[in-house]
């Protein structure tokens, strides 16, 4: 199939980058590397129509939304072989691939992100622009709708912005409790081994639910947060990546 050149996107013209998520649809329009505005809308929303001819630069892990647009002439769909990590595996998620090379091209190699979205994913590079490796488990909403789905006693919840107690006494606080402090757990884990291997190396939180991550985590751990940055336009940083040295899109 034909797809749209790079080079034909990114340069001062107006374009759009769109990330397909599990949950939402994330978009960005730019003119060159500056964003004009950033927008989230869920997946339930009725696909738009495309109407201004605009170039779209689209990262998908939906397979079936990618398909609404793949045969357009102003649409280019991002897979790994566009992304010059090294190290790579063949199911590697483009999330995590254009996540890791923004964050690494805007921050420096070596790098660590920490993307908080449908699922937590831990996603490491080094100083040679390599894979490290990483890790997947369920984020904050997957892990609270399964238990309000899979069991017949325990309620959906809509989690707090400030820390609950961790010795809840009542149902909500103790599922919020109990997602929230094992997570959070699980987190300084992963950073502190990975800062004991890369100790300059910046850590960077971006997906949906990363300024409630990141204000619970240096809460709970106010002496553990060195290098640590929210971001939560990491893979549109890595899009403008592809085309530019610099790789930080100016007012994003």
């Amino acid at each position: 199939m034909w797809q749209l050149p790079l080079s034909s996107i990114l340069d001062n013209s107006p374009w759009f980058g769109l990330m397909l998520g599990n949950s939402r649809r994330h978009w960005a329009k730019f003119v060159g590397t500056t964003v004009l505005k950033a927008w989230d809308e869920e997946n339930t929303v009725q696909l738009p129509p495309l109407t201004d001819h605009l170039p779209l630069l689209i990262a998908s892990v939906i397979s079936e939304q990618t398909s609404y647009w793949a045969t357009s002439p102003q649409v280019r769909v991002l897979t790994l072989a566009d992304v010059p990590l090294k190290g790579m595996y063949s199911t590697l998620g483009i999330d995590r691939a254009l996540a890791v090379f923004g964050g690494g091209t805007c921050y420096g190699w070596p790098i660590l992100v920490i993307d908080a979205g449908t699922a937590l994913t831990f996603t490491g590079a080094d100083t040679e622009q390599r894979l490290v490796g990483g890790a997947i488990l369920p984020g904050l909403g997957l892990q609270q709708s399964s238990l309000a789905q899979k069991t017949s006693a325990l309620p959906a919840i809509e989690f707090s912005q400030d820390l609950p107690q961790r010795w809840a006494k009542d149902t909500s606080q103790g599922i919020q409790s109990g997602i929230i402090y094992t997570l959070l757990a699980g987190m300084l884990d992963f950073i502190k081994a990975w800062q004991t291997e890369y100790p300059q190396s910046y850590i960077v939180i971006t997906g949906g639910d990363c300024n409630r991550l990141h204000s619970y985590f240096t809460k709970l751990f106010p002496d553990n947060n060195a290098h640590l940055v929210v971001d939560p336009h990491l893979i549109f940083r890595g899009m403008v990546a592809l085309k530019t040295e610099h790789g930080c899109s100016q007012t994003l």
